[in-house]
């Protein structure tokens, strides 16, 4: 049976716009959701203008905005739960009594709302806001996919959040429960290039390594020489030191942290065993040695602002994102 041409044309036009979609969505997420439903007003460049003269003033809302996502997605979901307010709420759990940035996704949320109130989600701004800071740091920008709606909980016992002393198979297996591969967990470390660690979280490595009274053998020796200046061993002061020890790019998103990975630079533990153990060291000599981090960073982002989503009916869209409505 022949088939005309043009009827081949617009089967393959079909095709190819569905492959297109399917590429672009996660479920009910998609890119260039709220085009169209905020008037004549874009919502991602409102986000957009509200980062940048955050950034401006301080570079380093990139790791605060960064490990707001992270701490929100992997609770409940990306549901913005982590930003409501209450004696019980996911704020008060010790792992995110460090978070910040409630007052950026504040204030993104004003400046949308004041365009069309009511029409979207504080789930939603984190996820475009994290990802504006990413773009100004040189991460590169990815299409960020909206659609999602608040949730309605927000518990403290609920938050469980990892380590920096986990292992990697466990840490592997964590990621794997949220549907997320361990090159997946890879790259989501890599946002590492930026921000600090206190103290605290990288003593046990300076002074009593397992206790045998030294410094973890997988750190370069000149490298605990000067956290040790900055980290005594008895300090009234839990001071930090920067994740990324190239003092060139510490508030860039660049592959410098796998290099220093590489050269057993990393400052955390769980750093520098992704770079030791058999089952991610490929993944991260090869993004040492590779300039395609940034791409494959946004992607891992999108992964990530997917897990657990609500969308459709499911949830509200909140008038605070420091409360249910």
């Amino acid at each position: 049976m022949k088939v005309k041409p043009t009827l081949l044309l617009l089967a393959l036009g079909v095709g190819l716009i569905l492959g297109i979609l399917a590429g672009c969505c996660h479920g009910s997420l998609q890119v260039g959701f709220y085009v169209g439903k905020c008037g004549f007003a874009d919502v991602e460049a409102l986000v957009a203008g509200v980062i940048s003269a955050h950034f401006l003033r301080d570079p380093t809302i990139v790791a605060a905005l960064l490990r707001l996502q992270f701490h929100d997605c992997f609770v409940n979901g990306c549901d913005g739960s982590i930003l409501i307010d209450g004696i019980n709420s996911e704020k008060t759990a010790p792992p995110n009594l460090s978070v910040r940035g409630y007052d950026i996704i504040d204030e993104a949320k004003a400046v949308v709302d004041n365009a069309c109130p009511g029409v979207v989600s504080c789930a939603d701004l984190i996820a475009i806001a994290t990802r504006d800071a990413v773009f100004l740091s040189g991460g590169g920008r990815y299409e960020v996919e909206t659609g999602r709606r608040d949730g309605l909980v927000s518990i403290a016992q609920n938050v469980s959040i990892l380590g920096p002393k986990i292992s990697v198979p466990d840490a592997i297996a964590a990621f794997a429960d949220k549907g997320l591969s361990a090159t997946d967990m890879v790259l989501l470390l890599g946002a590492h290039s930026v921000g600090v660690a206190h103290c605290s979280l990288i003593k046990h490595r300076l002074y009593n390594f397992q206790g045998t009274g030294n410094h973890d053998p997988a750190m370069d020796p000149f490298l605990v020489n000067i956290l040790r200046s900055r980290c005594p061993q008895i300090s009234p002061i839990d001071n930090t030191v920067n994740l990324d020890q190239n003092p060139l790019s510490p508030f860039l998103m660049d592959v410098s942290y796998y290099q220093n990975i590489m050269l057993h630079r990393g400052i955390l533990q769980i750093d520098q065993q992704l770079g030791m153990d058999p089952l991610t060291m490929p993944i991260v000599r090869n993004l040492a040695s590779e300039f395609d981090f940034p791409t494959r960073f946004g992607a891992a982002m999108v992964k990530l602002g997917a897990i657990g989503v609500l969308t459709g009916t499911q949830g509200e869209i909140r008038t605070s994102c420091r409360a249910t409505n």
